[in-house]
């Protein structure tokens, strides 16, 4: 039997290691550090929030203590990252449950359970959005809303893809072994396409500059749109 390497296995351990506080900010721009924050979501008061690709529990550690949801699921197949996740933010249950699960088989599963679902350069980035959108609108009430962040061209600076196509980035083993992984960055019209397609409305684009000139820097998409009532 083969097993699938974890190619989150490093990914925010140093931060993890000097930083357990839940934040005080929600971004989601590249750079974390400017555009709209949590209101972006909507009013979450009282209802059932999902983060696909939650990573660490950042993000979702501050839905859950600076609003009122009924209660935020972290979602996240790799098991570092739950497993950190578990260890930064678990004291927040039953507010914040951390799940570690793949999202296309967690939303499959959560038929209308959710009011918003969101994602911060997370599952919507590393899964094939053929898949992901749909089981997003499956697992959203009538209504319900789901909000991204994405990148407008990779990193290297190369633009976005015109067609739903995934590039391969740069990734580690856990024992530190130079792998690839599959990222989904594709031009606006073709996200709003899909998210047409998957039974989405009220589908709005907001595109967010980067906010210096460093190596690795990027435009931010931010996308939100509604399932179908």
């Amino acid at each position: 039997m083969t097993t699938t390497p974890d190619l989150w296995h490093h990914y925010g351990r140093t931060r993890a290691a000097t930083d357990r506080d839940v934040p005080d900010s929600f971004y989601w721009t590249w750079e974390q550090d400017s555009g709209p924050g949590a209101e972006a979501l909507g009013d979450v008061d009282g209802v059932r929030v999902g983060d696909l690709g939650a990573g660490s529990g950042r993000h979702a550690a501050h839905v859950a203590t600076r609003h009122r949801p009924a209660r935020v699921t972290a979602v996240d197949s790799s098991p570092a990252q739950t497993e950190m996740a578990s260890r930064l933010f678990g004291h927040l249950a039953p507010r914040l449950q951390i799940v570690a699960s793949d999202v296309v088989d967690h939303l499959h599963a959560m038929e209308s359970s959710y009011d918003v679902l969101y994602s911060v350069f997370g599952a919507v980035d590393f899964t094939d959005p053929r898949k992901l959108l749909p089981a997003a609108a499956e697992a959203l009430r009538p209504g319900g809303r789901l909000v991204f962040s994405t990148l407008a061209h990779y990193l290297s600076g190369a633009p976005a893809q015109p067609d739903v196509t995934a590039g391969r980035v740069g990734a580690k083993t856990p024992d530190g072994k130079a792998a690839t992984m599959a990222r989904w960055v594709l031009e606006e019209q073709v996200w709003v396409k899909l998210l047409d397609q998957a039974g989405f409305t009220d589908i709005g684009v907001e595109v967010w500059p980067a906010t210096n000139d460093g190596p690795r820097t990027a435009t931010t998409l931010l996308l939100g749109a509604r399932r179908t009532g």
